[in-house]
């Protein structure tokens, strides 16, 4: 019985082999393609009890290549990996790390991690444009509104006049219309880009039956939808839904030793995006006033009472998306009324 590490990088992969007694059979290294790194485990003439590689930014490429091949492949949490790569090596290589992702494989102590399918990495790819989009945008009008600042001038809060407001400012000044000009130019084509990449969520959403599910909920929308459904791939893979809050890092940090037994700030782990969307979509059930008044809000607004408004939206938004989980599971919409649920 063998067990093999692969160390990837970006050209290449250091690929160590060790045998049930934790001697080493063979190392080498291969061009990082799965086609590859599977003739080197074809030429060794061995059967494989697993092949482990860390989670990064082509694993789950690797991995979907090597296992159409039949190889056994694990992929691992990098930071539990680093962290017992360090405690086994006095020098960090990539030849120590394939040997110490071997022998993680060898004695069965790892942390598997979940590889999205092709589906919903590419609805995550599709969100990570968009919010990219998102984020220049912002850093654009702040460029701008920090350059007419120094000039005393100074632009109201929105973006809904944002242009007109601008060129009310700047058409008298030349000097200071040519460095806007071409920021404008560019804001108004990330614009047009972001408003490209909306219509393609939100029709997505439409057509896919969980997220339209996932939308009875209060305050969840495409967007919403879409970054959940892309995040979680597959509702089976979490025992409990209580355990989605603390996936997406909406639970307290807690640090217990001897006598010290401390609880913190959320954790923030998991994915950035799918926690903010699920913040948004607090916010969206505690500020508006008609239309969403349900057992969630009535919990959060009695939570904000005692604990304070910032407290509450982070717990809602924890509570939401354990709610949301609970309904793809089941395949039930959101019940609004306790009759519902009693019924």
């Amino acid at each position: 019985m063998y067990y093999c590490g692969l160390d990837v990088s970006l050209r290449q992969t250091s690929i160590c082999i060790l045998d049930g007694d934790g001697k080493i059979v063979k190392e080498v290294k291969a061009a990082s393609d799965p086609d590859a790194i599977g003739a080197v485990l074809r030429g060794t003439g061995l059967w494989f009890e697993r092949v482990g590689l860390e989670a990064g930014a082509t694993s789950s490429w690797l991995a979907a290549g090597l296992r159409a091949q039949g190889w056994p492949i694990v992929c691992i949490d990098a930071r539990h990996a680093s962290a017992s790569l360090q405690a086994g090596f006095r020098n960090k290589s990539d030849r120590n790390d394939a040997r110490g992702i071997a022998d993680l494989m060898r004695v069965n102590k790892f942390r598997e991690v979940w590889i999205k399918s092709p589906a919903a990495q590419r609805q995550g790819a599709l969100l990570t444009a968009r919010g990219t989009l998102q984020r220049q945008l912002v850093t654009l009008e702040n460029v701008i509104r920090g350059i007419l600042r120094g000039d005393g001038l100074v632009l109201p809060p929105g973006r809904t006049r944002f242009d007109q407001e601008v060129h009310e400012r700047i058409d008298t000044d030349a000097a200071l219309s040519t460095i806007i000009a071409p920021l404008l130019a560019v804001r108004t084509s990330l614009l047009k880009q972001r408003l490209a990449l909306d219509r393609i969520i939100v029709a997505i959403a439409r057509k896919d039956p969980v997220c339209r599910l996932l939308t009875t909920a209060p305050g969840v929308g495409p967007h919403v939808a879409l970054a959940f459904k892309a995040a979680i791939d597959d509702p089976q893979r979490f025992s409990r839904s209580r355990t989605v809050g603390a996936h997406f890092g909406l639970t307290p940090r807690q640090y217990s030793s001897g006598e010290v037994d401390y609880s913190g700030r959320i954790s923030k782990m998991g994915d950035q995006h799918v926690r903010s969307m699920l913040y948004v979509a607090a916010l969206a059930i505690l500020r508006r006033e008609h239309g969403l008044w349900c057992s969630l809000k009535v919990w959060a607004l009695g939570l904000a009472k005692t604990r304070g408004i910032r407290k509450a939206r982070v717990a809602l938004a924890r509570r939401l998306a354990v709610t949301l989980h609970k309904m793809w599971a089941s395949g039930e919409p959101f019940r609004w009324r306790r009759q519902e649920a009693a019924a």
